[in-house]
């Protein structure tokens, strides 16, 4: 069994940074001596955020897979590979209700085997928060245009629903009637 100095040697990861408030991602990759606070947490362990590069802001592990692309699932316990029945979550996703399957996974402890780690912010620095609150709005100057296009793009809109809610029941009345079966008169 390796010790934490000594799995920090062999770490590399690529980390993917969720910011939930802008819903957007990045990816950061680490290698041995920044890799070294990763290895041995568990999936739902805050993790400050500055071996990132976000000083100020405490991150939160949600998920990662290993080098042979098996994900990292929260409910197996330990940093093993193994094969588990399935019924749905992380790792299947299946076609019918009941549908079970015995599939392959990691679990929830980051070990060298990691190749990706998923993290999300949590919290942000309440410094950031008063900066951006004091920092001056920058001015923009803006033309006025010679029409009123507030007024054209208040009345297009109102117009787009009433057409479309008239259109559907004359595209029902416009369709022709199917032809209704006529009984075969039975034969004596």
């Amino acid at each position: 069994m390796l010790f934490r100095s000594e799995c920090s040697k062999l770490a590399k990861f690529k980390v993917v940074i969720s910011d939930p408030q802008s819903g957007k991602s990045s990816v950061v990759e680490l290698e041995e001596n920044r890799a070294a606070p990763f290895v041995g947490r568990k999936i739902g362990e805050t993790i400050d955020g500055t071996v990132l590069g976000l000083s100020g802001q405490k991150v939160v592990i949600t998920g990662g897979s290993d080098k042979s692309g098996f994900p990292m699932r929260p409910d197996v316990h330990g940093g093993i590979k193994s094969r588990i029945l399935l019924g749905r979550g992380i790792g299947f996703k299946p076609s019918q209700s009941s549908l079970r399957r015995r599939k392959t996974i990691r679990g929830n402890v980051v070990t060298d085997d990691i190749a990706q780690i998923n993290v999300k912010i949590a919290e942000r620095s309440a410094e950031k928060a008063v900066e951006k609150a004091t920092e001056k709005p920058v001015e923009k100057t803006v033309e006025k245009p010679t029409e009123k296009p507030a007024e054209k793009l208040t009345k297009k809109p109102a117009e787009k629903p009433e057409k479309k809610a008239e259109e559907k029941p004359k595209k029902d009345k416009e369709k022709p009637k199917k032809a209704e079966k006529k009984p075969k008169p039975a034969k004596k």
